[in-house]
């Protein structure tokens, strides 16, 4: 049995590989691109929104405090004013005693 020399192949007679044209797979990847941008934008609006959610409960809380520091502060210089009333009433007596 003689054996036959392995055939050469003439890579420039074989067709290239069948590829997408460039213009389809630039589109695909632009419209991939975009649909992750798109993807990315909307969880960006989500979570703005959750912001402007959260921040709107705290400047609700804010404005309460400060309500509540404000009655506490009247409440507080009426309060001296009294100890201040009486005090110099006590003075007063003291003094007229003498």
């Amino acid at each position: 049995m003689a054996t036959s020399p392995p055939q050469q192949v003439d890579h420039h007679s074989l067709p290239p590989p069948v590829a997408e044209e460039p213009e389809s797979l630039l589109s695909s990847l632009v419209f991939d691109l975009s649909q992750h941008v798109q993807m990315a934008m909307e969880n960006m609006l989500k979570m703005i929104n959750e912001i402007d959610q959260n921040s709107l409960g705290i400047m609700e809380e804010v404005e309460k405090c400060k309500e509540s520091a404000l009655d506490r502060k009247k409440s507080l210089e009426e309060e001296k004013e009294k100890f201040q009333k009486a005090a110099y009433t006590v003075l007063d007596m003291l003094n007229s005693r003498e």
